[in-house]
């Protein structure tokens, strides 16, 4: 029988040795296996947002090949709350999720109406933006202004699994917290979450993932014939010829009509594309 939320099993308290060991085991990893990564060559908070909405949901294999050339395109909040959304999205094919694309831009006007155009450095503003949740806001908080603010992510979740929960399953975020929180390096977040991450990908890389034992774990559906398919294939159709029909769509775009209609109702209402006189286009709503 599964234990309540407030039943979780308690870590046993961590010495400071222990703390400094645990530590020095990440580093070491970390310095073995280094990754290269474009969003890691600068803490402009700007550019720390984007690479993060974009790793949202995305392998950051998918993310390397894009990141450059988004951020040279839209190289300010600014600029990419000013932009057309056709350009935006033109510019997001191949990462997939476009909703995420269109919270970015949201977020963007947001940061100039409310903060004069700076991305904000406190966890309340920060989740006040679209798109922004508790870890994308803590993930930006440390690596943008060096704050030692608390975040989950898979990796994170791999290392932390691997070292304290190696014989249970089922493991909830709240478990891990408070050994986050005890083994952070607060004089040096933004370097240790980098490490964490790092180390997590050689351990998903060398073993069973860790991950797996979270609650928290979902496997990613196949896309291959997937409804994000036909969402993206009919995203895809409209940015290059805009002003087609649904039922022009329908022969462009592979699958069930009747799915294709209520893809693009749905598209239409999320603000992804509009119809107008039964033709879609995407661009910006009033």
């Amino acid at each position: 029988m599964k234990k309540p939320a407030d039943q979780l099993p308690i870590t046993p308290p961590l010495t400071e040795s222990d703390v400094e060991r645990f530590r020095a085991t990440v580093y070491a990893a970390a310095r073995a296996n280094p990754r290269t990564l474009p969003w890691r060559e600068s803490v402009d908070p700007y550019r720390v947002l984007v690479s993060e909405v974009m790793l949202q949901q995305t392998q950051a294999d998918r993310v390397t090949g894009k990141f450059a050339d988004f951020v040279a395109r839209f190289p300010t909040a600014p600029a990419l709350a000013s932009a057309e959304l056709s350009e935006l999205l033109t510019a997001w094919q191949g990462l997939g999720y476009n909703r995420r694309a269109l919270a970015l831009k949201r977020a963007s006007e947001a940061i100039v109406d409310r903060f004069g155009g700076e991305v904000p450095s406190t966890r309340k503003e920060l989740e006040s933006l679209p798109g922004i949740g508790p870890y994308t806001a803590g993930a930006i908080m440390a690596f943008a202004f060096y704050l030692p603010e608390l975040f989950i992510e898979t990796n994170i979740r791999s290392v932390f699994i691997h070292h304290f929960f190696q014989d249970r399953t089922g493991i909830h975020d709240r478990e891990l917290l408070p050994l986050v929180a005890t083994t952070l390096d607060r004089s040096r977040p933004r370097d240790w979450y980098n490490a964490l991450m790092d180390y997590g990908v050689v351990l998903k890389r060398d073993l069973p993932n860790p991950s797996r034992k979270s609650i928290h774990h979902l496997r990613q559906s196949r896309f291959e014939g997937s409804n994000r398919q036909q969402r993206s294939a009919l995203l895809k159709a409209v940015l290059a010829q805009p002003g087609l029909s649904a039922n022009e769509l329908a022969v462009r775009v592979t699958g069930d009509r009747e799915q294709i209609a209520l893809n693009l109702a749905r598209m239409e209402k999320e603000g992804l594309m509009v119809c107008t006189h039964g033709r879609y286009s995407v661009t910006d709503r009033p």
